[in-house]
């Protein structure tokens, strides 16, 4: 495996879990300690340290230390990795797409209008 897919690897796996997606979301707003990021978790200190190290290894938080104080910010640059490969995908469906709505613009031009159909277009032509 190279370096870069074990990254990707990484980074996937810590956002599997949706306390960590939460923490991100939380230090998308700006730096803050880990006690306050703790806060609105029912779960205890220790335990928001593991889901902490997980975002830590796949590198998307960087953990300061300012006294006491052990602030926490986002580092995004891990997450540009998971756009740029989902963004491959992106194309592929968007393909798929465009060919669905061709397939459906030339069905719905094969089948005739119904009786009502041809009323209403009657109707808007008499207007």
């Amino acid at each position: 495996m190279t370096q870069a897919s074990d990254r990707l690897d990484a980074t996937f796996s810590a956002l599997a879990d949706p306390t960590r997606r939460a923490i991100l979301a939380r230090l998308a707003l700006g730096e803050t300690s880990v006690g306050d990021l703790a806060q609105p978790f029912d779960m205890s200190l220790p335990a928001i340290s593991k889901h902490l190290k997980v975002l830590e290894r796949a590198g998307l938080i960087a953990r300061g230390r300012d006294a006491q104080r052990r602030p926490c910010r986002l580092a995004a640059e891990p997450l540009q990795e998971v756009s740029d490969w989902v963004s491959t995908y992106r194309r592929f469906w968007e393909l798929r797409l465009d060919r669905l709505e061709a397939y459906l613009q030339e069905a719905q031009s094969a089948v005739p209008p119904s009786p009502r159909q041809r009323k209403r277009t009657d109707a808007r032509k008499r207007r």
